[in-house]
């Protein structure tokens, strides 16, 4: 089992898809809760239908205000773990900064233009909407992809976290899915039992 510490903005490990499930998660830049304020969950779950209608399968999730965590079973035809996050982090940017604008938060869009170092200026950046690192990490196991599931679902209500009463109520997780409440806000999520290679 290794762990990944990627950059998805210049990117110099490449890590091969292996039709495999993988623990992906990355963070708003500075921890600034940006998945929240600029309201882009359903551009997540676009993101997730993207994966879905390329042969990838959404294992399990949870969206946190300022990160995210996904377990996903990612195809070799995909390429790299690194492009598919990357891609996912651009798009993702895109519609925080429209919404942003959109919300007049001249302040918080300012702050993210300040983040932009001069080099990352010069190859066109103008904002600086995430953590340049991101983590995945192959599961070899169900055991494992268990083990994360119950690690994620738990996290709207540890912690600092209050963000449901009972972690199966939170929308933005696949608990409901597991659970049988059904809250979850995306529904086209694939059970662990169901997934035939790992």
């Amino acid at each position: 089992m290794v762990l990944f510490y990627l950059n998805s903005m210049a990117v110099r490990l490449q890590q091969q898809c292996d039709n495999g499930i993988y623990f992906i998660s990355f963070t708003c830049f500075s921890w600034i809760s940006l998945f929240e304020i600029a309201n882009t969950y359903q551009s997540i779950y676009k993101w997730f239908d993207h994966l879905n209608e390329n042969n990838s399968s959404i294992i399990g999730y949870v969206i946190m205000p300022n990160h995210l965590h996904l377990l996903a079973h990612l195809p070799t035809s995909l390429k790299t773990v690194n492009r598919t996050v990357g891609n996912a982090k651009r798009l993702l940017a895109y519609d925080i900064i429209k919404n942003l604008e959109l919300q007049k938060q001249e302040d918080l869009l300012q702050q993210l233009y300040d983040a932009v170092k001069p080099n990352e200026r010069k190859k066109g950046q103008r904002y600086k909407v995430f953590q340049e690192s991101f983590d995945a990490k192959l599961c070899p196991s169900i055991e494992i992809v268990w083990q994360k599931l119950n690690y994620i679902h738990y996290n709207p209500v540890r912690g600092r976290w209050n963000l449901a009463q009972d972690f199966t109520l939170y929308p933005h997780s696949s608990a409901g899915h597991y659970y049988g409440t059904k809250i979850n806000a995306y529904k086209n999520i694939v059970s662990v039992n169901d997934v035939k290679e790992v």
